[in-house]
C-alpha cells in the first residue's frame, strides 16, 4: 500500500505532459463523489493500493498524478468520470413575448428550486448537473411543459470546454481537471491535444 498525502501535479502541466511522455502509465478510476474525498482507500486498475491522504480543501481533479516513481518510469494517473447534465436553451424565449418569456423563466426556476436542483446560467443556457436519475429530470420537465423551452442531455465531458474554470467547478464540484485540454492513453503513452468547440449532441426536447 503506497500513502498519497498530495497530487503531484496533472498531465495538463507541459512538464508533466512531457516527463510522461514514454512512461507507463497506471489509471485510478473514481467517481465523481470520490473525487471529491480528502481520505479513501483504492486501488488502481494495474492492482497498486492507494492510501489518499489529502489537506481538506484539496479536491482530485481529472489527470491528477498521484504516484510517479522516475525508476520505471511509472505514473498513477487519477480519471474521473464526471455526470452528465442536463442543458436547457432559452434561446426561443428572446422571440417571445416578454410577459410570456418573464412568467416561463420565473416557472422553470420555481420548478427546479422545488426539485433542489443546482444549475449554472451561461447566456441563453441552464447547465444542470444530474443529482438524480436521467428520467426522472425528463419526467419533470415533460410535465411542466415550459413554453418557449428545450433541453437536452449530454455527457459532462462534453459540456466543460464550453465553461471557464470558475463555472466548471461550479457544475462540477472543481473535478474536471484542466478546462479545453482532452488527453488520451495510447498504449501507455499520454497525448494531450488542445480544446475546440464541440457541438452538444442534437438531440433536444420541447
Amino acid at each position: 500500500m503506497v500513502i498519497i498525502e498530495t497530487v503531484l501535479g496533472n498531465i495538463g502541466d507541459p512538464e508533466w505532459a512531457a516527463r510522461l511522455k514514454d512512461a507507463e502509465i497506471d489509471v485510478l478510476h473514481l467517481d465523481q463523489w470520490e473525487a471529491q474525498k480528502s481520505r479513501f482507500r483504492k486501488a488502481s486498475r494495474k492492482g497498486s493500493v492507494l492510501a489518499v491522504s489529502l489537506s481538506r480543501d484539496t479536491h482530485i481533479r481529472d489527470g491528477d498524478v498521484m504516484l510517479w516513481d522516475p525508476q520505471v518510469p511509472l505514473a498513477v494517473i487519477a480519471r474521473i468520470e464526471l455526470r452528465d447534465v442536463m442543458i436547457v436553451h432559452l434561446d426561443d424565449l428572446m422571440h417571445a413575448a416578454p410577459e410570456v418569456a418573464m412568467r416561463t423563466c420565473i416557472e422553470l426556476g420555481h420548478a427546479m428550486g422545488n426539485q433542489h436542483w443546482p444549475a449554472l446560467v451561461k447566456g441563453h443556457v441552464v447547465y444542470v448537473p444530474l443529482t438524480i436519475d436521467r428520467k426522472v429530470m425528463d419526467s419533470v420537465m415533460r410535465t411542466h411543459a415550459f413554453e418557449h423551452v428545450q433541453y437536452e442531455f449530454a455527457p459532462g465531458t462534453e459540456v466543460i470546454s464550453y465553461l471557464t474554470p470558475h463555472e466548471s467547478r461550479r457544475l462540477f464540484g472543481g473535478a474536471e481537471g484542466p478546462v479545453h485540454s482532452h488527453v488520451h492513453e495510447h498504449g501507455g503513452h499520454v497525448h494531450e491535444h488542445g480544446g475546440s468547440a464541440h457541438s452538444h449532441r442534437e438531440h433536444r426536447h420541447g
